[in-house]
């Protein structure tokens, strides 16, 4: 029976990705060591709010605040114009201002950059600027709005990426946002290069991160939601936490109590209880407007809002999440 082109090249890939794993994990399978662009591969990094002010514009001063707290806190590193960051919010001359304006401050913390569009010429042209300005790191969405498209595109869309810089680039799996998958044929598809570092998994799902963790133990396979952060730090892997633009003190002394051998379990379990007490003040109020309210307050200022089209929290809001962050500083 004669094989479409569709099935001709999706076996093609299969064979290229069984071949390039068989050679071995220890070293990547084109150019050498692998290259996860940081010195451990168990660290926090928060996905940090990008500040505007109250007109809803950049603001540059409040940038250098929030990356000076999260080094006060213990953070590792920072992932800048993520989701938490509205990345999609921003036009391409702005998200290369933050991206300059994080990395001034970046004292000595680890950064990842998100260039990620909906198309290949703009998340090029964002990622060689973040890699011109130093960034230790991409973390890559594929290309959203696009429902799923086939993994032959995708690799393409990748392919073209990984040849286009030379940093390290994770790839970024938020179904629930994107409505795009990364699988786990799609990373065996790029293993062959040697700047493919690893992901962010904000899927939430248990079984799915397991089947990473499984699949990929030389990448650092970062979770990107709390309930996985047991497994991932367990299995060796780093997490890279929206919880940080409130908690950015307890998300790292999680990683610190790891590496002091403590019991990190019992810090994970106070940031939960601190979430807790947020998620019960948040009166409906939305996540960025929110996230930002609270770093606003734990730093002492300056106030950050939302960038539309998500609206700025009532006055019933503010009330109500003063209280929470009150009471989350008053447990242990």
């Amino acid at each position: 029976m004669e094989l479409n082109r569709r099935e001709t090249m999706a076996g093609a890939a299969a064979a290229a990705a069984s071949l390039a794993l068989a050679a071995g994990p220890a070293a990547a399978q084109m150019g050498g060591p692998r290259r996860l662009g940081s010195k451990e591969k168990v660290a926090y990094w928060v996905a940090t709010v990008t500040p505007c002010d109250a007109k809803g514009m950049f603001d540059p001063g409040a940038m250098k605040a929030v990356m000076e707290w999260h080094q006060k806190c213990g953070a590792d590193g920072v992932v800048v114009l993520g989701t938490s960051g509205e990345f999609p919010s921003f036009s391409v001359a702005e998200r290369k201002l933050i991206t300059e304006t994080a990395m001034k401050h970046k004292g000595n913390m680890n950064i990842m950059v998100g260039p990620g569009t909906s198309n290949i010429v703009e998340t090029i042209d964002l990622a060689k600027h973040a890699q011109s300005v130093g960034a230790d790191g991409l973390l890559v969405i594929p290309p959203f709005y696009f429902n799923q498209p086939p993994i032959e595109g995708l690799t393409d869309y990748y392919t073209r990426l990984f040849e286009a810089v030379s940093i390290p680039i994770n790839l970024y799996h938020i179904p629930g946002t994107s409505e795009v998958n990364i699988t786990l044929d799609l990373l065996k598809n790029l293993m062959k290069y040697p700047h493919l570092a690893g992901i962010k998994d904000s899927s939430g799902s248990a079984e799915g991160f397991a089947q990473f963790l499984a699949g990929f133990p030389e990448l650092n396979m970062r979770c990107g939601t709390s309930n996985n952060l047991i497994p991932a730090v367990s299995a060796g892997m780093g997490a890279i936490l929206a919880d940080g633009n409130q908690f950015s003190d307890k998300c790292a002394n999680i990683f610190k109590a790891y590496r002091a051998k403590g019991d990190w379990k019992a810090e994970l379990e106070k940031l939960r209880a601190a979430q807790t007490v947020i998620r019960d003040h948040n009166m409906g109020a939305n996540t960025y407007a929110s996230m930002k309210y609270v770093l606003s307050l734990r730093m002492g200022g300056p106030m950050m809002y939302a960038r539309t089209p998500y609206p700025q929290l009532t006055d019933a809001q503010k009330a109500s999440l003063k209280i929470g962050v009150e009471k989350a500083a008053a447990l242990a």
